[in-house]
């Protein structure tokens, strides 16, 4: 459900089915300070939102990571208290991108949970194309990349087609792999003469920095083109 202002709304059990946990869970997750409480509606019926739904995204990842309730506590605690879909992304990308690459073979029922949300054949075909899901041959199931199901799932409400997330697919890889080579050489010619303990433990510690700083950069880059473009759309509309 959206307000006028295309605001998601969603009563507690929308919001635990679309983050693929149970009402009891998300319940818990709540009276722990995990999850702010929601906007209470007419009758008292309490509904959630992006920043709900992110939270809870952020959670899942965090104890994807080995993390302890106590310990997921205290991350949450940390971070500011307005923090937004958007910015909660953010936090979950460098959160994911400490965990080591994780391909698993899964029934569709199970496929379907973990997206928090029901799966037609062309969704499902359109994760296939982006490379997020495979149809495991030999099983009744499919071979899932975990670390972009997420953003796979995200990807099916957008509305671009599936010609322009390829293309901005292959352009992101690009780019990646360019500055992930940059990058490597360049750290590779501070370290050449370290001990192999040392660059074992600098590596450890950088690979989390340089992705948020890559995420925070990018972030920016994105902000002040979409600006300049909308900036110019508007000035077109004042023209015409």
């Amino acid at each position: 459900m959206t307000t006028g202002t295309e605001e998601t709304t969603l009563t507690i059990d929308e919001l635990a089915a679309r983050a693929g946990m149970t009402v009891r869970t998300v319940r818990f997750y709540g009276t722990k300070g995990l999850l702010p409480p929601p906007v209470l509606g007419p009758r008292r019926v309490g509904h959630y939102g992006r920043e709900h739904l992110a939270r809870l995204a952020l959670i899942e990842e965090l104890q994807q990571q080995g993390m302890t309730l106590a310990a997921i506590e205290r991350y949450v605690q940390q971070l500011p208290p307005d923090l937004d879909a958007h910015d909660l992304a953010i936090h979950r990308a460098v959160v994911a991108s400490w965990a080591p690459d994780a391909v698993e073979t899964v029934t569709r029922p199970e496929l379907e949970r973990r997206a928090g949300r029901a799966l037609g054949d062309d969704d499902v075909e359109r994760l296939a194309a982006m490379g997020v899901v495979k149809p495991d041959d030999g099983a009744d199931g499919y071979r899932v990349d975990l670390g972009l199901l997420r953003l796979g799932v995200g990807l099916l409400d957008v509305p671009l087609s599936q010609e322009a997330i390829l293309a901005a697919r292959k352009v992101l890889i690009e780019h990646s792999r360019s500055a992930a080579h940059e990058l490597a050489q360049l750290f590779r010619g501070e370290v050449s003469q370290r001990a192999a303990q040392d660059v074992k433990s600098l590596s450890a510690h950088m690979q989390p920095l340089v992705v948020q700083a890559l995420l925070t950069t990018f972030q920016r880059s994105l902000r002040e083109e979409l600006r300049d473009w909308l900036g110019g759309v508007s000035e077109e509309g004042r023209s015409a």
